[in-house]
């Protein structure tokens, strides 16, 4: 077992699986001051993890009593699994919840689960159970729902969205002060963050926008419509959507889509898994095909669809596929994207709205780990993304007590730089505070900040 340095301010956590999840959850959770123990069959990923995030490292089955036992199960707070094996993972939080009942997360990824996931959380008394394809899909039918939008996150169960839009050359944003909005009737939304050439702003009433900007405005579904109504952006969902690729994610994004009464088109290589595609989604068209032939694309009709969302198990090749949509047609196109290397590339090419599954997945386990911090009975994060690559969080706290926060009016609070207090969810109403509103008992309060690591809204305080 390799060392690390112990840290005494953070939960004690075991996480099960050195892949693209478990690297990442490493990443994060080590950086927020957690005593993380990680274990994988595959001793060489463990060492090269352990040593570049100075973390405790055990090579060995996750799943085995001794394995755990080394690894300190016994005075763990929390275990996380998330191998390439849904039993595995399962298997792993049982015998923790046995020898120690700490708290426990597993992934789970295959659709015959899916429907039984309540139950098997609530009979093996799991903290959580994420779903990465799934919530995918989710995030998906959300953009494909507003097509103008590059991303679209979910506040205050679904009451509130945070809606990433790019503003187009020659658009009446251009050269218009945030304040100036108001000039167009505009109102009960916030602008929030805006990214400029690589570089993120929170910005004041006197920010001036500019063509090219990626903005981040929040509001109620039914305010973020009119909002980008009045500013020229179409705001129907799609009617249709070409998928390549007949995975996990695939089916989870089609059944989400079928659900909205959009239609769907799936082109898949393998044969019989198009004949359980068509036994799984009766009422989508599933095309046994080669995706990469470009002819192909045209004889199905890639230059009339409305939107077009490659998942294909390689990165490469959704990008490409994107590439080619958006230039033989006015598609709206979705990229997802697994592994993380080339960011700084993929981050310089037009490929529409992008989703990273292994994002997805450690945001849900970091908003859980830092609610535990806070109270090690219910945290008090309700929602938490990260945003523009990791740069800017929003996070949805509930007030759970009185503070130093509460019952004092925003414009009185010595509130952090590049902060900004988005909306106050009282009661089911959703508030754009000013600086006279003030935050209070039972509320729950979205704060957008390029600072990291809140684990309590009295973080936002000087």
């Amino acid at each position: 077992m390799s060392s690390k340095k112990t840290n005494q301010n953070g939960l004690k956590i075991i996480i099960v699986g050195c892949g693209k999840v478990g690297s990442t959850l490493v990443e994060q959770l080590a950086g927020e001051g957690n005593d993380i123990t990680i274990i994988d069959t595959n001793a060489s990923k463990v060492t090269e993890i352990a040593n570049l995030y100075d973390v405790m490292g055990l090579a060995g089955n996750g799943a085995s009593f001794s394995t755990l036992e080394e690894a300190g199960i016994a005075d763990t707070d929390l275990l996380i699994a998330v191998t390439e094996s849904d039993e595995l993972n399962l298997l792993c939080c049982t015998i923790a919840k046995q020898e120690n009942n700490c708290a426990a997360i597993a992934r789970v990824r295959k659709p015959e689960y899916s429907k039984e996931l309540p139950y098997i959380r609530e009979k093996l008394d799991l903290a959580m159970i994420i779903n990465p394809q799934y919530e995918s899909a989710k995030e998906a039918s959300r953009i494909l729902y507003m097509p103008t939008a590059l991303d679209v996150n979910s506040f205050a169960h679904g009451m509130a969205e945070m809606i990433k839009f790019k503003i187009p050359d020659d658009h009446l944003l251009d050269n218009k002060r945030v304040m100036e909005l108001s000039s167009y009737d505009i109102r009960n939304i916030l602008i929030c963050a805006v990214e400029r050439d690589g570089e993120v702003f929170i910005p004041s009433g006197q920010f001036m926008l500019r063509s090219g900007d990626v903005i981040s405005f929040v509001a109620t579904r039914k305010n973020a419509r009119i909002f980008l109504e009045k500013v020229g952006f179409k705001t129907t969902r799609v009617k249709n959507c070409m998928i390549v690729g007949g995975g996990m994610s695939s089916f989870y994004l089609a059944k989400e889509l079928i659900n909205m009464g959009i239609e769907v088109k799936i082109i898949e290589l393998d044969k019989a898994r198009c004949e359980e595609l068509s036994t799984l989604l009766p009422t989508a068209i599933i095309i046994n095909g080669d995706a990469t032939n470009q002819e192909l694309l045209k004889e199905e009709g890639i230059e009339f669809v409305e939107s077009f969302v490659p998942l294909t198990g390689i990165d490469e090749e959704n990008v490409m596929l994107t590439l080619f949509a958006k230039q033989v047609s006015g598609a709206k196109v979705i990229t997802k994207i697994d592994h993380i290397n080339y960011k700084g590339v993929i981050s310089k090419l037009d490929l529409g709205s992008t989703i990273y599954p292994r994002y997805i997945t450690t945001e849900a386990i970091i908003k859980y780990v830092r609610g535990r911090k806070n109270s090690m009975d219910a945290g008090n994060i309700e929602t938490l993304y990260h945003l523009f690559d990791n740069r800017v969080e929003a996070i949805e706290f509930r007030v759970r007590e009185l503070s130093a926060v509460t019952d004092v009016p925003l414009k009185d609070l010595k509130i952090k730089k590049d902060l900004v207090v988005a909306f106050i969810n009282r009661r089911g109403k959703i508030l754009v505070p000013s600086g006279l509103d003030s935050i209070q008992l039972g509320d729950t309060v979205m704060i957008v900040t390029k600072h990291t690591g809140f684990h309590d809204l009295a973080d936002i305080l000087e």
